[in-house]
C-alpha cells in the first residue's frame, strides 16, 4: 500500500519566526507537531529594511487521526458553523483550523482575508459576539459544550502582545513617578492579560477599579520599590 506524503506548506515572513507562525496557521497545527526547514533566513539592509523575506517549509510529523466513522468532529462542525455565519454576513474569508493539542482543549479558528476589521469591532466586541455564536451553535448541534476560539488574522495574539508591552511600559512609568497609573477601560479578558503580565513584577502590583465599561486596571508601585 502506497504511503501518502505528510501535509506540508511553505510560508514567508519578515522573520523566520513570523514565517513559521504563518505556516502553523495554514496547517492548523502547533509547533511540536511539525518539522521546520528554514529555506531562506531573509536579510535586512543597513537601516533595518527587509531586503528578502524569510521562507520556511513546515511538514507534519505524523498523520492526524480521523474521528471514528459516524462520529461528529467538533473542529469540522465549528468551522462549518463559522463559514455559514460569514456567508450570512456577506463577508468573504478563508478559515484555518488549529487542532487541539489535547482532548478537551478548544478548537481554534482563524479567519483570513482582506478588510476584515469589521469582524473585530470596537475593543473586539464584534469578534467576541461571533465567537459566542459559533460556540453556542456548535454546542447545540453536538448536544454538548464545545470550546471554540475565533480569531481574525491573528488579531488576538497581536493584541495580547500589545497589551503585555503596554503593561511593562506603564509599570516602568509607575515606578519612575512613584504614583499610580490607571490604564484605559478594557473588557475583562484584556484586563486579565495586564494582571498576568505584571503578576510577578517585583516593583508594582495591579488591581481593577470602576464599573461596567469604565472598569480599568490601575498599576500601583509597591512601597519601598
Amino acid at each position: 500500500m502506497e504511503t501518502k506524503p505528510l501535509p506540508s506548506v511553505e510560508s514567508t515572513g519578515r522573520t523566520v519566526e513570523e514565517a513559521v507562525e504563518r505556516g502553523l496557521q495554514e496547517l492548523g497545527a502547533q509547533r511540536y507537531e511539525v518539522d521546520i526547514e528554514v529555506l531562506t533566513a531573509g536579510s535586512r539592509g543597513m537601516l533595518g529594511f527587509v531586503l528578502e523575506d524569510a521562507r520556511v517549509r513546515l511538514t507534519l510529523r505524523y498523520p492526524r487521526p480521523r474521528p471514528p466513522e459516524g462520529a461528529l468532529d467538533p473542529g469540522r462542525i465549528s468551522q462549518e458553523v463559522l463559514e455559514k455565519l460569514l456567508v450570512g454576513m456577506g463577508i468573504p474569508g478563508r478559515i484555518t483550523r488549529q487542532f487541539p493539542a489535547k482532548e478537551g482543549e478548544p478548537v481554534h479558528l482563524d479567519i483570513r482575508g482582506r478588510d476584515l476589521g469589521i469582524l473585530i469591532g470596537r475593543r473586539g466586541e464584534t469578534l467576541r459576539a461571533l465567537q459566542y455564536l459559533t460556540r453556542m451553535i456548535t454546542s447545540q448541534r453536538l448536544k454538548q459544550w464545545v470550546g471554540v476560539v475565533v480569531d481574525v488574522d491573528g488579531y488576538k495574539s497581536r493584541r495580547e502582545q500589545t497589551l503585555t508591552t503596554l503593561a511593562e511600559r506603564m509599570a516602568e512609568q509607575a515606578v519612575l513617578k512613584g504614583e499610580e497609573i490607571p490604564l484605559e477601560p478594557m473588557p475583562p479578558h484584556e484586563r486579565r492579560i495586564i494582571h498576568l503580565a505584571l503578576r510577578d513584577h517585583p516593583e508594582v502590583t495591579t488591581h481593577s477599579q470602576g464599573e461596567d465599561e469604565d472598569r480599568r486596571v490601575v498599576i500601583i508601585p509597591k512601597k519601598g520599590g
